[in-house]
């Protein structure tokens, strides 16, 4: 798949970094990490989750320190 470069404030990277290393290598970059919330982001208009698939995001936001 073909790669963009964004630009994100040293901030928000180093946030994401934390969540990286904290993620117990459930992400291997910030890269990836930024790329799953974006898509998590944009896919929430258009998909409509089960009660027990909310569930399951929030147990794993709640784990990589969001909720």
């Amino acid at each position: 798949m073909d790669k963009v470069e964004i630009k994100i404030s040293k901030e928000v990277y180093e946030l994401l970094e934390k969540t990286v290393e904290e993620s117990g290598g459930e992400f291997s970059s910030v890269e990836e990490l930024a790329e799953f919330i974006l898509r998590e982001a944009l896919s929430e208009e258009e998909e409509v989750y089960t009660p027990e698939e909310e569930e399951e995001i929030k147990k794993r936001l709640r784990s990589l320190g969001y909720l």
